[in-house]
C-alpha cells in the first residue's frame, strides 16, 4: 500500500476549547512516540477521514507538519457515539526500522461449501489479531478464505492464517486458536406427541359430565324431565278432561238462610 500523506497544523487550544474546532471542521489530534515529545496538532476532519477510510490503524501515513514529515500510525480514534463523527485521534511516531505491534481485521472471502448446502452453519469466532512487523510490512487486513469449509466441525485457525512469515509474526499465542469453524444447523423444537396413558385420561375428562357440587341437584339435560315433575303430569293431565286426581275440591262453604222475622 502506498504510504498517505497527511498535512496537519500545531494546535494551541486545548480542553473545552477544542469544540470550536470541531465546529469549524477541525479535528484535535496528538503525535506521540518513543524518540519525539508529544506535540499538539489539528487536521481538516475531511482530509483525515479520507485517509483513515484508506490506511486504518495499519497503514503508514506521512505526518506533515511546519515542513517537517513524521512517518505515523493512526491510534486510539475517538468517535461521538451518537453520531460516529470523530473526536480526537493520536498519531504513533514510529520507526521503519523498528518493528512495531498493531492490531489488523480479519476478513472472510469466499462460501463454504457446507453452508451453501445446508449441511452446516459458518460461525467466525475472530474478528481482529494482534501481529508484530516492520511499519512498511503491516499488513492492511488478514484475509481468511473459507471455500474449504465442507462439512460440521471443519475449522480454519490462526496457524493457517496466510502471510509472510518472514516479515509477519501473528502475536496470538495459540496458534491452534479456531477463526471460523462449521457448526451443525440449529434443530426445530420437536413436540413429544402425548403417551397412550396420557390419551386415554383425556379422552376420560372428556367424556365425564361435571358432578353437581353438594346441595345442587342435577339439572336435567335440553328435552329431559325429571321424574317426580313427570308423574305430576301424568296425574294433572287425562284424557276425558276430568279434574287431577289426589286434588280435591275447594268446598264452599254455604251460609245458613236468614229466618223470617215474624
Amino acid at each position: 500500500m502506498a504510504t498517505q500523506i497527511l498535512s496537519a497544523e500545531k494546535r494551541e487550544v486545548s480542553g473545552r476549547k477544542v469544540k470550536k474546532l470541531r465546529r469549524d471542521g477541525i479535528l484535535p489530534a496528538n503525535i506521540y512516540g518513543k524518540k519525539i515529545e508529544s506535540l499538539s496538532v489539528q487536521v481538516p476532519i475531511g482530509d483525515f477521514r479520507k485517509v483513515f477510510k484508506e490506511v486504518g490503524e495499519t497503514g503508514l501515513v506521512e505526518l506533515k507538519v511546519a515542513g517537517k514529515a513524521y512517518p505515523v500510525l493512526v491510534h486510539n480514534v475517538q468517535l461521538d457515539p451518537t453520531t460516529d463523527e470523530f473526536l480526537h485521534a493520536d498519531f504513533l511516531h514510529v520507526n521503519l526500522k523498528e518493528k512495531v505491534t498493531a492490531t489488523v481485521p480479519v476478513e472472510f472471502t469466499g462460501e463454504a461449501p457446507a453452508e451453501k448446502t445446508g449441511e452446516g452453519v459458518v460461525v467466525h469466532q475472530l474478528s481482529e489479531v494482534e501481529v508484530e512487523a516492520l511499519p512498511t510490512d503491516l499488513p492492511e487486513k488478514i484475509v481468511v478464505d473459507i471455500s474449504s469449509l465442507e462439512k460440521v466441525d471443519d475449522a480454519i485457525k490462526v496457524s493457517e492464517f496466510s502471510v509472510d512469515r518472514k516479515k509477519v509474526e501473528i502475536k496470538e499465542e495459540d496458534t491452534e486458536r479456531i477463526v471460523v469453524s462449521v457448526a451443525p444447523p440449529a434443530k426445530e423444537e420437536e413436540v413429544a406427541p402425548p403417551s397412550v396413558e396420557e390419551g386415554a385420561e383425556g379422552e376420560a375428562a372428556e367424556g365425564e359430565e361435571a358432578a353437581p357440587s353438594e346441595g345442587d341437584e342435577a339439572q336435567p339435560k335440553a328435552g329431559e324431565v325429571k321424574e317426580g315433575e313427570a308423574k305430576a303430569a301424568e296425574g294433572e293431565a287425562k284424557p276425558d278432561g276430568g279434574k287431577p286426581e289426589g286434588k280435591q275440591e275447594a268446598k264452599l262453604e254455604e251460609k245458613p238462610r236468614e229466618q223470617k222475622k215474624e
